[in-house]
């Protein structure tokens, strides 16, 4: 499992017209992509690192500030561009592999009481973001 953290000061995702999750203060945008061999595991470990990694002022996290999280499933974090000017998608897991792994993530940082925001599983998104610092992580699990 893979994602790419974006501290941001605002955000938002719009899916056809219709804002559906957003933040206006200091937050994490996280891209979360999934790939055949995870499970519940990498899942956990995202979700930890999300909420524990000190990447906000003060090198605060987003645990200890409340700080909201959106969380937006990324399948093309797997994209192989070694060949040619096509992507391939064939590392990415499928959508009914990928979308309850991605679910876990979310809940579990519901479960450590976080507000978070989620776009929807294979809708096409415009995701809007004012990065913070700049500060853009990847994480793997």
């Amino acid at each position: 499992m893979r994602a790419v953290l974006q501290r941001a000061s605002r955000a938002s995702v719009v899916v056809d017209g219709r804002e559906v999750a957003a933040f206006d203060r200091q937050g994490i945008v996280a891209l979360v992509g999934v790939t055949h061999e995870d499970g519940p595991a990498q899942a956990e470990t995202i979700a930890r690192k999300i909420a524990d990694l000190r990447l906000l002022d003060g090198e605060r996290s987003v645990a200890d500030e409340d700080a909201p999280v959106i969380v937006v499933s990324q399948f093309t974090l797997y994209a192989d561009t070694r060949k040619g000017r096509r992507p391939t998608w064939n590392q990415a897991a499928p959508g009914p592999v990928a979308q309850p792994l991605v679910d876990a993530v979310v809940d579990a940082l519901r479960e450590r009481g976080l507000t978070v925001g989620t776009g929807v599983f294979g809708a096409h998104m415009e995701v809007s973001l004012t990065n913070d610092g700049p500060i853009t992580i990847l994480l793997e699990a």
